[in-house]
């Protein structure tokens, strides 16, 4: 209601300047058609604005910010230029002082504009004693890699509103992506496929703030992919999300945190100590002598000791020990009983 209200009051202030136009002869009016040309020529510009308003309901803060600032600082340091030119330039050449400064305010307005949009996720005006940043939702961000989407569980743990700080999505990491899914193999290219999906997913996630970083820092150059996310993490002093065994151990060696995926899957599964009973359906024989192997719903591995002859029966054991490996988690249990093949 207040939208509309507003632009009804701008289309009347709009009429109101095409009639003042035309009442204080302004401009050189020679016949009627001219003066209706004026008149309707002024509300047309001001229901095209209105259109465009209407055409893009939902405007990038941050793009319109930059651009107004841009345009202030612009036109500041342009009508700064033209006052520094005033004494320098002799009498006879003052006629080009206002091409000149109009040359100026357009050269000066582009490049305070494109520096601002170039640099707005990292925008920071600073005065003495008082800091004005850009705020980001959490204290860390984020930065997602190649696996980590592909994996497709990142997804999953967004909608566990597990995470409350900004992710990070790199345009060279969409690169990548856009890549694989254009692969000429079949496994690569639905992979590829499955992380652009769960890349739209997210964005269209109310849970989380997913951000695009377009900027490609001078640090990048020549360096591959895991390097530009190490980089990227030192830069924005944030954290890698992987499930990169190698990128996990490099980006510790740079001093950079990393959030692990399947660390994280395997601190969730339930913990089984020496002595408990569980029940597991054995799958196929294991590599020593009388071992069979089972999995948990989690995938966990279970291996049975005295269960080779009880392949395809669930078994209750008592586990003997559990062992924590970087691949995942591994039980050892003893077999005590069985249930009938079904």
């Amino acid at each position: 209601m207040g939208l509309i209200l507003l632009r009804a009051i701008f289309l009347m202030v709009a009429i109101g300047l095409a009639v003042s136009i035309l009442w204080q002869e302004i401009l050189p009016i020679e016949s009627p058609w001219m003066a209706w040309a004026v008149f309707f020529g002024v509300l047309l510009i001001a229901i095209g604005v209105i259109a465009i308003d209407i055409a893009i309901p939902h405007k990038p803060l941050d793009v319109i910010s930059a651009v107004y600032f841009g345009l202030i600082v612009g036109l500041f340091l342009a009508y700064v230029a033209g006052l520094a030119l005033t004494p320098i330039l002799p009498p006879s050449a003052e006629r080009i002082r206002s091409p000149v400064q109009l040359i100026l305010a357009a050269v000066l307005c582009y490049t305070c504009i494109t520096l601002l949009l170039q640099t707005r996720n990292d925008f920071r005006f600073i005065i003495p004693y008082v800091e004005f940043s850009k705020e980001v939702k959490g204290r860390r961000p984020y930065i997602l890699d190649t696996s980590v989407v592909i994996d497709g569980r990142i997804a999953d743990v967004v909608d566990a509103n597990l995470f409350d700080t900004q992710l990070i999505m790199p345009r060279f990491v969409i690169n990548e992506l856009q890549a694989i899914a254009d692969s000429s193999d079949r496994l690569r290219r639905s992979r590829g496929r499955r992380g652009l999906d769960i890349l739209n997913k997210l964005r269209n996630s109310p849970n989380v703030d997913l951000q695009i970083y377009d900027r490609e820092l001078p640090e990048f150059a020549g360096q591959p992919v895991d390097m530009k996310l190490v980089t990227l993490a030192k830069h924005l002093t944030g954290k890698l999300i992987t499930n990169d065994y190698n990128l996990n151990k490099v980006a510790r060696l740079h001093g950079v945190g990393v959030v692990n995926l399947n660390d994280l899957a395997n601190a969730l599964k339930p913990v089984f100590l020496p002595g408990e009973h569980l029940e597991v359906r054995v799958v196929k024989p294991g590599e020593e002598v009388g071992q069979g192997v089972g999995y948990l719903d989690d995938g966990t591995m279970v291996v049975v000791e005295s269960g080779r002859d009880h392949i395809n029966e669930y078994v209750t054991i008592s586990v003997t020990s559990v062992l924590q490996t970087s691949a995942g988690r591994m039980i050892f249990g003893r077999y005590e009983s069985s249930r009938p093949r079904t």
